[in-house]
């Protein structure tokens, strides 16, 4: 996937089939579903793919406990099946993981464990393992630093993990593969209409600052929180219908949960679920619900978040973490849509699509698990607006750029799949490309040159928060990381000192609000 030939195609290309804007899970989706149908696809997106909410989630692919609970049972099913999709299309990214329920009230064990049997059922051939009930020992061999006061037990039960900017990546890597031209830091500057139609886009190549204009058939809007601003872009008296919610997580060192098991807190002050999830070697907590008059691509976590989710773990472990102990916190903005409720965490995670009296076509809500579902029925929408021939979706088949059906995840590079190769040879080219990028992490600075060469990254941030997770797991060392990951890419990219300069303080003014 290197940019330069993608340039080269977009002007290649008199008129495209499906023009997409937004590069996070939804538009990654629909460029993989048009193109596997054999359209002619092109995908804009204004910063780096799944920069905004698509890498800042809780990491799960789940069909939605908390929806159970509110008996949304539509999108639990369809959550669900979607779950079963992505671990067989994506088995190097997306893993079975053992959640625990404890329980400290009598009625817990009941409620919990029937409803869970539910989750079960509902899941069918496409589940990833029986949920159980749990006495107090089997509780605590499970999750061992649970605070043990009051706890009668627990449930387990199964849900999906995996690492989300990774998949985002190998969506747009597989699109790439399937033949669809899809370029970062390329911002839409306006509509290109003919009467009331729009007919394409004006685009800017923020990078060399080019300007094209684009010709389609049809334009998607995948946004995400953004996509009322495109939908002004495109009629300035447009409602809005997004109604951003900000979700934040601390991530802690593991000893805090030392085990593979993660917990889920079944019902916090809001109302919400909690989770404790183990991720590349580090304890990811989270979420909030607190509702955002503005959007931001760069949401910052407000004092109360971090607040909120320390208290609700302390209730839970054993050792009580404080904000000394969180090595990053990460934020992102839900694109929920507007509803008649007082408060976000009411409104349901259900896609919505519209379409514009100028066919803009823009979809919104959802989440990453039903992602592919949300692409498939936007393509649909689209292809019914255009005068071509309909071809119908495959992608509940369609393997994931890097498929590789025996995964190791303690190995350190097992989330490029069938890629890890081509970096395994990279380091052969020069010694020092095996070597560490940081020594508390694994990341290697081979993987640098090859999210250069084939993801691309064009910034530090680019590499150290989507490419690489160090961002999101300890921030402090992702900014002493930068100078290092800016000369090796420097010298990789033929840039000079200022270029250097200029990377490393941006990157550390973004870190800085990783930090607590």
């Amino acid at each position: 996937m290197r940019r330069t030939e993608m340039i080269a195609s977009l002007s290649a290309v008199q008129e495209w089939d499906i023009c997409i804007i937004g590069g996070g899970a939804t538009g990654l989706g629909a460029a993989v579903d048009a193109a596997s149908r054999g359209y002619k696809t092109i995908l804009f997106e204004k910063y780096d793919y799944a920069k905004g909410t698509s890498s800042r989630s809780t990491k799960l692919v789940h069909g939605g406990v908390r929806y159970l609970e509110q008996l949304n049972i539509k999108l639990v099913l369809e959550s669900l099946n979607e779950r079963g999709l992505m671990l067989k299309n994506a088995p190097h990214l997306v893993k079975n993981q053992s959640f625990v329920i404890p329980n400290y009230e009598w009625w817990e064990h009941p409620y919990y464990g029937i409803g869970m049997k539910a989750y079960d059922w509902m899941a069918g051939s496409l589940g990833l393992g029986p949920s159980e009930f749990l006495s107090l020992e089997e509780t605590l061999e499970a999750a061992p630093t649970l605070h043990v006061e009051g706890l009668r037990g627990g449930i387990r039960y199964h849900d999906g993990q995996f690492d989300d900017s990774r998949m985002a990546i190998h969506l747009a890597m597989t699109a790439a593969d399937l033949g669809a031209t899809l370029l970062n830091y390329f911002p839409v500057e306006r509509f290109i209409k003919s009467g009331d139609r729009i007919i394409g886009v004006r685009v800017k190549d923020e990078i060399a600052g080019t300007a094209y204009e684009v010709r389609a058939k049809s334009v998607i809007n995948a946004t995400g929180v953004f996509s009322d601003e495109l939908r002004r872009l495109d009629n300035p008296v447009a409602e809005d219908q997004v109604s951003p919610s900000q979700g934040i997580h601390i991530v802690l060192d593991s000893h805090f949960l030392p085990t593979d098991t993660a917990i889920l807190i079944p019902r916090t002050e809001d109302g919400r679920v909690l989770f404790a999830v183990p991720w590349h070697h580090k304890l990811v907590v989270g979420t909030t619900d607190t509702p955002m008059e503005q959007v931001s691509v760069e949401p910052k976590a407000l004092d109360d978040e971090i607040e909120f989710v320390l208290h609700h773990i302390q209730h839970y472990l054993s050792e009580k973490p404080t904000r000394e102990d969180i090595r990053s916190v990460f934020c992102g903005l839900r694109p929920l849509v507007k509803g008649n409720t007082k408060t976000t965490s009411g409104l349901s995670r259900d896609h919505h699509i519209t379409v514009s009296d100028s066919e803009l076509i823009s979809i919104t809500g959802g989440k990453w698990t039903t992602y592919r579902r949300m692409a498939e029925d936007v393509v649909d929408v689209a292809l019914q607006k255009m005068q071509i021939p309909f071809v119908k979706s495959e992608t509940g088949s369609l393997h994931i750029h890097g498929y590789e059906e025996q995964t190791d995840f303690e190995a350190p590079l097992y989330y490029y799949g069938s890629d890890k190769v081509y970096i395994e040879n990279i380091t052969e080219e020069d010694p020092e490309w095996n070597e560490r990028i940081h020594p508390d992490h694994e990341y290697i600075r081979a993987q640098i040159i090859w999210s250069i060469r084939e993801e691309m990254s064009l910034t530090v941030e680019d590499v150290l928060a989507r490419r690489t997770r160090m961002l999101f797991l300890d921030a402090k060392a992702a900014v002493e990381s930068a100078p290092i990951v800016a000369r090796i890419m420097a010298k990789e990219m033929d840039q000079d000192e200022k270029w250097i300069r200029a990377q490393v303080d941006a990157f550390t003014i973004v870190a800085m609000q990783y930090l607590p």
